[in-house]
């Protein structure tokens, strides 16, 4: 008698861009009552994240939650797993520490579809292939029914998701739009863009697309238009002008005429200051919980986010990552500003003041005082939407000055150190890697083939670099140009205490010249405490008792060295919450190794 075949697993499919619907292969799913499709909802809209309990909460009880609220998502959470079935394992809906996380594929959710097809379609046209590109982003668009959850917005916890969602498509609307005109194909694209420009008055992007496409086709009088009831709006309802770039070309219109749309195509992705910043690293690798922490909170703007860490944690990679994946959340522009010169000395006021007008199209000057063109700075950014990234802040000094009082920009701080003196700012550590991520790192530049070979080997790599990027992109780079060398030889050279810092050199990249920078920042005082901690042993953790030996002082003013050093990232405690007698401490291995160096020498030592 022939076996019996196993029953092929249910095909699920989820529909949020647009009313909330269900099937299960091809029959509609009935998703139950109102407060179960809330749930379903919110976790949906964040499928393959943790969603916190309390925004749960929120969305199915938004005003007073009644004290068997959490008994009774238990109900709904039980009942969903059901209807979306056991086919995949008891893993498609699970509680973790951060909330509860349902997983979906993306053929299973149009909302993972869409954010596939518009990451596809943006590379596209970063890389020249337009029509490809043009082809993706509509494959998007087409995804969307109608307005997202529309029959669940009287929950506002639903509602500000739909929003969010909305927010994306706008942005995805503005790259098919600006990709389309670069294709000369005008005329789509005026027809497209009315029911948004309507719907969306104030986003400039859009009513700039619209005027440029009104403008190729010929339509002179109605692209004129668009940028005057723009400018009306933006006076009556913000007091604003519209940025100069707008204004700009709403005067070169003006000027052509009718003397041919040919001529007047515009660029590409032409924000109202520019989108100057840096490439994407092609390798980025791991951070996904802080990426989502950051991308969440920047993303609505308003805010201001200190990314803190060790030397050559990435925090750098980080916020250059988030940039592009908000580039449709800031239509005025994204701008990267680095605090610091090549060799590391914080840079003048004045100076960075100056960079800043010369990247937004405003005058540039270099005043003795800089009180006012810091005021000036910072009255610009009133109701704009940009992205302002500064990189690599010394302290808290030169950041107060460009951060905006208030309006929706957003920016996000680099440091090494946390910037305590900094309030009502939300603070992420970037952390080194995880083992696993430092290895996929590692793989992506030399060869996931190569690492292969000796996996053990690699292992030993990235722990030697202190799973930290800098030094494990430094070391695959230099493994990519020595293809002869092995890794277990190379991991040996870096294990080496003696000479680990000269194996992390690649062209002019040394990871030394990042340690050097940090010791610099510290106070006489911290490089002699960060000397003397340097002779524990080596990738050991130490306690208070312990440091407070090795400092030779009174464990309370041990711990006030211990503090001082761990707000520079010279120190780590891994440990988490617990009292400080009971608290672990740690140097990370590469700082290690570089306090030993600086404290053998006695002439760089004080320096």
């Amino acid at each position: 008698m022939p076996l019996a075949q196993p029953a092929a697993p249910t095909l699920l499919r989820f529909s949020v861009l647009g009313p909330l619907t269900g099937a299960a292969d091809g029959r509609p799913l009935a998703l139950g009552p109102l407060k179960q499709r809330l749930v379903l909802a919110v976790l949906l809209s964040r499928a393959n994240t943790a969603v916190p309990v309390d925004l749960l909460t929120d969305a199915v009880w938004p005003e007073e939650p009644p004290r068997t609220a959490r008994k009774n998502l238990q109900v709904y959470i039980c009942t969903l797993r059901t209807l979306l079935g056991r086919e995949y394992g008891p893993d498609r809906l699970v509680h973790s520490a951060g909330g509860y996380l349902l997983r979906a594929a993306e053929p299973e959710l149009d909302l993972l579809q869409f954010r596939a097809l518009a990451r596809a379609g943006r590379a596209a046209a970063d890389g020249g292939a337009l029509a490809p590109a043009a082809r993706l982003l509509r494959q998007a668009l087409d995804l969307w029914q109608g307005p997202p959850l529309a029959d669940l917005r009287s929950s506002p916890a639903v509602a500000a998701e739909a929003q969010r969602l909305e927010t994306r498509c706008l942005g995805v609307h503005e790259d098919w739009a600006e990709t389309e005109l670069e294709l000369g194909n005008a005329a789509a694209v005026a027809e497209e863009l009315a029911e948004p420009a309507e719907r969306h008055p104030l986003r400039e992007r859009l009513q700039a697309a619209r005027m440029n496409a009104l403008h190729l086709c010929g339509r002179q009088a109605e692209a004129l238009a668009v940028y005057d009831t723009h400018r009306q709006l933006l006076a009556r309802e913000l007091g604003l002008e519209p940025s100069p770039a707008l204004t700009a070309r709403y005067r070169e219109l003006l000027a052509r005429g009718r003397s041919g749309p040919a001529s007047a195509r515009p660029e590409r992705g032409a924000a109202p200051h520019g989108v100057l910043l840096p490439a994407d690293t092609a390798d980025f690798t791991g951070r996904s919980a802080e990426l989502r922490e950051l991308v969440d909170e920047s993303g609505t703007g308003g805010g201001v986010t200190v990314l803190s860490g060790p030397a050559g944690s990435g925090k750098t990679a980080l916020a250059v990552h988030a940039g592009h994946l908000l580039a449709d959340r800031f239509p005025d522009g994204r701008l990267l500003v680095r605090l610091r010169t090549a060799d590391g000395a914080p840079r003048p006021l004045p100076e960075v003041l100056s960079e800043l007008a010369a990247l937004t199209g405003r005058p540039g000057t270099t005043p003795a005082d800089p009180a006012p063109a810091a005021a000036l700075w910072r009255a610009s950014l009133a109701g704009r939407r940009m992205l302002l990234v500064l990189d690599d802040a010394p302290d808290e000094s030169v950041v107060r000055e460009l951060l905006p009082g208030h309006g929706p920009s957003a920016v996000l701080v680099t440091s090494r150190s946390q910037l305590a003196g900094l309030a009502s700012v939300h603070r992420i550590t970037v952390p080194p890697l995880t083992p696993a991520g430092a290895l996929e790192l590692l793989g992506r530049i030399v060869g996931t083939g190569r690492i292969g070979t000796d996996r053990a080997a690699a292992a030993r790599i990235v722990a030697a670099c202190g799973l930290l990027p800098l030094a494990v992109r430094v070391a695959g780079t230099r493994l990519a140009v020595l293809r002869h060398l092995p890794l277990a030889e190379y991991a040996a050279r870096l294990e080496d205490p003696a000479g680990a810092l000269d194996e992390l050199v690649a062209g002019d990249v040394t990871v030394r010249a990042r340690l050097d920078s940090g010791w610099r920042d510290l106070t006489d005082h911290g490089r002699l405490a960060l000397a003397r901690l340097a002779a524990l042993p080596l990738s050991l953790l130490f306690t208070l008792p312990e440091a407070a030996a090795a400092l030779g002082r009174p464990e309370r003013l041990a711990l006030r060295t211990l503090e001082a050093l761990t707000d520079t990232g010279a120190v780590t405690s891994p440990t988490g919450e617990v009292t400080a007698h009971a608290a672990l401490y740690a140097l990370p291995r590469l700082t290690h190794l570089h306090a030993r160096e600086r404290a053998a020498d006695p002439l760089t030592a004080a320096s």
